[in-house]
Parts: structure tokens; C-alpha cells; sequence
């Protein structure tokens, strides 16, 4: 994923956090914030707390969600704030690279966006 397409400043996810609506799901919480630039790609920020496992894994766990972002991307001119939570890990294991794929569609679905 390149860079211009990642929320990297914590006053951009702070942005996101108090002005964006979120939803959730079971694995996820997503805060979307629609930027004033409408017309420029989406952003990605990723917050992986440490209940979600071991390092190795949480950083396994960004890099499939990059991946999947890539693959997936939809809409224009919002920021996004994808959150995991605890057990995402051991059902990606399970079930696999497609479900989380599936996983991330339904929580953007959710969304509206």
C-alpha cells in the first residue's frame, strides 16, 4: 500500500476518531470521516491493540489488512480507521485470506461507504 493511501499522523486518526461515524462488527470497528477533498483516494489507518496477540501476529494481521485493502478498495475522499478486535486473529487462521477479505466488505458494506 502506498504511503499517500495510509493515515500515519495522529491528528489525522484523532480527525477521524471525534468528527467520523463508526460501526462495528463482531471483529471489527470502523470510523469513517468523509475529508473535505473529495475528490482525492481513500486512506487507511489500521490500530491493532495488543489484546489482539503477540506482535508477529499483529503485524501479520496489518500486513493481510493491507492486502485486502488493496484488493478492495472502494469510494472516494474518506478516511478510515479500521480497529481489530480480540479473537480476529484465530479466525483468520481458521478460516482464512478470503474471509477476512469477505470480513472487511461486509464492515464497509455496514458503513455506507
Amino acid at each position: 500500500m502506498e504511503r499517500r493511501h495510509r493515515l500515519s499522523r495522529s491528528r489525522d486518526f484523532d480527525n477521524v476518531y471525534r468528527h467520523g461515524r463508526s460501526t462495528a462488527t463482531r471483529f471489527f470497528t470502523l470510523h469513517a470521516f468523509p475529508r473535505a477533498d473529495t475528490d482525492s483516494e481513500s486512506r487507511l489507518g489500521l490500530a491493532i491493540p495488543k489484546s489482539v496477540g503477540s506482535a508477529v501476529k499483529r503485524n501479520r494481521l496489518k500486513r493481510m489488512l493491507r492486502e485486502v485493502w488493496i484488493l478492495n478498495e472502494r469510494g472516494t475522499g474518506f478516511d478510515y480507521v479500521l480497529v481489530a478486535r480480540p479473537g480476529l486473529v484465530e479466525a483468520m487462521e481458521a478460516h482464512g485470506f478470503d474471509w477476512l477479505g469477505e470480513q472487511v466488505d461486509e464492515m464497509l458494506e455496514k458503513a455506507g461507504s
